[in-house]
């Protein structure tokens, strides 16, 4: 199976055309959710694009993302803030694809072949792996990681939050008194409750602090995800409350086709592993890339 068997096509994609601005790219990255969006210069334009150059075939120039924005918060041009990822050829094989997101550590990947054709990610080969169109036999427990992020279960969720963003994680593994698993906190349930407060002046418990250099900006990174921090709210309740209880679990045993299926499944991008009723690790969906090397 190659890259162009599961990538989104180019007619599918949002992106911006150069000239442009940041505000071009921000407006995708806080309405639609991305967590990148790619810039081109020329050709005809496409669904979220400027109109490009007359009569000049698109060129690829790069992906603005989160960290881009929020590393150069003063600047506004589209060509300075682009920044050139590693990108793959679309008859490359999924085995290669995960080799390349492994070693570059990037969840998502161009797919350029002199023009931009798509863009693949890490969930299009978990995909591809769940459907059992690339090799997924290895043992989760080869694949496992041993490291596991954990939240009390008490904590305030605007701590949870801050943790987890130190961390650079997006889950949290909740314990109870005794230390035993009973739930499992994600991103996703953070922004499910996370309330936008519009028009007042105190905002309470804010996703980030008013002094931060890029609170103007309106978007917080959380995971892969963004979230607006401008007049922001989070509940203060523990984390118990916001907690997934019911979580899917795995042993060692288990395949990477299996962790596969069960996260394309149940949309979710890391299961915890145990091992006689014992917390024994946890598998992410990117480590499941591991199964293809």
């Amino acid at each position: 199976m190659n890259v162009a068997d599961v990538m989104t096509p180019r007619e599918d994609l949002v992106t911006v055309s150069l000239p442009g601005t940041r505000e071009d790219a921000l407006t995708y990255l806080q309405e639609q959710d991305f967590s990148s969006v790619a810039v081109v210069k020329g050709g005809d334009g496409g669904e979220g694009t400027g109109s490009g150059d007359e009569g000049q075939s698109e060129q690829f120039r790069g992906l603005v993302t989160r960290e881009s924005l929020i590393a150069r918060p003063d600047e506004d041009q589209l060509a300075i803030l682009a920044e050139e990822p590693p990108t793959i050829a679309s008859d490359a094989t999924i085995e290669e694809l995960a080799d390349l997101m492994i070693e570059s550590g990037t969840r998502r990947v161009p797919v350029v072949d002199k023009a931009l054709l798509g863009i693949v990610t890490v969930t299009d080969a978990v995909r591809a792996m769940a459907e059992g169109n690339v090799p997924g036999d290895t043992a989760v427990g080869d694949l496992v990681r041993d490291q596991i992020h954990t939240l009390y279960r008490g904590t305030p969720l605007t701590v949870a939050e801050r943790q987890l963003a130190h961390a650079g994680v997006p889950y949290g593994v909740v314990l109870d008194d005794d230390t035993e698993m009973c739930g499992v906190l994600t991103e996703v349930d953070i922004l499910a409750v996370a309330r936008i407060v519009e028009g007042e002046t105190d905002t309470g418990e804010a996703v980030a602090n008013q002094d931060d250099e890029w609170m103007w900006e309106g978007i917080k990174a959380v995971g892969n995800r963004y979230m607006p921090t401008r007049n922001v709210e989070i509940p203060a309740e523990p984390v118990s409350e916001f907690m997934t209880a019911d979580v899917m679990t795995l042993t060692r045993t288990k395949t990477a086709t299996e962790a596969a299926q069960r996260m394309i499944g149940s949309d979710i991008e890391q299961i915890p592993l145990v091992s006689g009723g014992d917390l024994a690790g946890i598998i992410r969906d990117v480590d499941l890339l591991g199964a293809l090397r």
